[in-house]
């Protein structure tokens, strides 16, 4: 199952909870298993309310609870000591992990002592747990999301006044895509960026799916100018159905023919370890008949910022393209089979006309040419030779 978070409105624990209680999650199962945490102290309400004329679901978290803040090992041990699922665990503390980094970083502790205000209270539990539980209860395989967008203004909390977006918010998002607006409040609270940022494998357009619900959760204040809604689609990603997978990624690119050429192989390096999925050096000539390289970089949308400043810092290039394409690709997977090597990854690849491709990882070829000194091809036939030949024994990785 596929699920894409539309934050046209930001995101926030209660408002990821409510819209997944309205698709469907049942509120009497999260209940019973946060109960596993254990916490007995607390209860969970919900109600239809509209934003803008559209039904949704507010979540509120009624606690009798007494201790409103914890520390991050206290947390940690509550709900590694709780028979919760192992995916729920770990989804949970993925979560509070990214929580207690940024606390750390902003107050410059370690991440074992970071105590919870806001974020240590029952009601950020909930959120956090129950998201994750809502994950596992709908069999979410994948999750994308659309660009996170950010309110301004101030915002009261223990630690005083402070700037919205929250320092916390922001150092949770470095590397995801946002975009500011003008709405005087916060969009994005900590815990919403915490469980994004957890969940997300991409951060884009809506992608191909074919949808079977959707479910609106309502953040509590009323921002008159847009719903104050998080929507949540879940599906059936419509690349199951074809012969292709579909996705969407950045070309960057410039052009340069005033660079020694000896810098182009070490900024091809850079390139690929900030995230490229490829880089291309182009013969091209430009104004005035100059000889030139253009230098075009294919990333995934998240990465294009990283990509560019690589350039503009390692290059003489004073300014860079850069555009959004969608991608094509052959259905594929990750196999794993056992040789004469050992064990040896290879990938499985479906052609339109339905047959297999079986294609050795030349990096696994290539470390075990060096290893046993013996010649590469060699190591590349022996493998097809004996995928071919044992099928039986593939395995998918999972």
């Amino acid at each position: 199952m596929l699920a894409y978070f539309d934050c046209f409105s930001g995101i926030s624990g209660d408002m990821t909870l409510g819209a997944f209680i309205d698709i469907g999650v049942p509120l009497k199962l999260l209940k019973e298993s946060i109960e596993k945490l254990p916490l007995k102290n607390f209860d969970i309400s919900t109600e239809s309310i509209f934003r803008n004329e559209i039904k949704a679901q507010s979540v509120n978290v009624i606690s009798k609870d007494n201790i409103k803040s914890r520390h991050y090992a206290e947390i940690k041990a509550l709900v590694q000591d709780s028979s919760l699922s192992l995916k729920v665990k770990e989804k949970s503390l993925e979560i509070f992990e990214r929580l207690a980094i940024a606390e750390a970083e902003i107050h410059g502790q370690p991440k074992e002592k970071v105590h919870f205000h806001e974020l240590g209270g029952i009601d950020a539990i909930v959120d956090i747990v129950g998201t994750a539980l809502c994950l596992e209860y709908l069999d979410i395989k994948n999750v994308v999301s659309s660009r996170i967008p950010l309110g301004n203004g101030f915002v009261s909390c223990q630690h005083g006044t402070l700037p919205v977006p929250a320092p916390a918010t922001l150092s949770i998002l470095k590397g995801i895509p946002v975009y500011g607006t003008k709405i005087p409040h916060e969009l994005v609270t900590p815990t919403g960026a915490a469980i994004i940022a957890s969940i997300a494998d991409s951060f884009e357009e809506i992608p191909d799916i074919i949808v079977e619900k959707t479910g609106y959760g309502a953040g509590k204040r009323d921002l008159k100018t847009i719903p104050n809604l998080l929507r949540i689609i879940i599906g059936t990603p419509a690349n199951h159905v074809s012969d292709y997978q579909k996705d969407r990624i950045s070309v960057v690119e410039t052009c340069i023919d005033d660079m020694n050429p000896e810098f182009f192989g070490f900024l091809m390096e850079r390139l690929l370890e900030e995230g490229a999925l490829d880089v291309y050096l182009i013969p091209v000539f430009m104004k005035k008949n100059r000889p030139g390289t253009m230098i075009q970089v294919l990333c995934m949308k998240n990465r294009k910022k990283r990509i560019i400043n690589r350039i503009l810092s390692e290059t003489t290039s004073l300014g860079i393209r850069h555009y959004d394409v969608q991608r094509f690709k052959l259905v594929r997977e990750n196999i794993t089979i056992k040789t004469t090597y050992g064990d040896v990854q290879i990938k499985r690849i479906k052609n339109p006309n339905g047959s297999v491709q079986l294609v050795p990882e030349y990096e696994v070829c290539k470390k075990i040419a060096i290893e046993k000194s013996i010649p590469l091809k060699i190591v590349y036939d022996t493998i097809i030779k004996e995928t071919k030949s044992n099928s039986s024994r593939l395995s998918v990785y999972k």
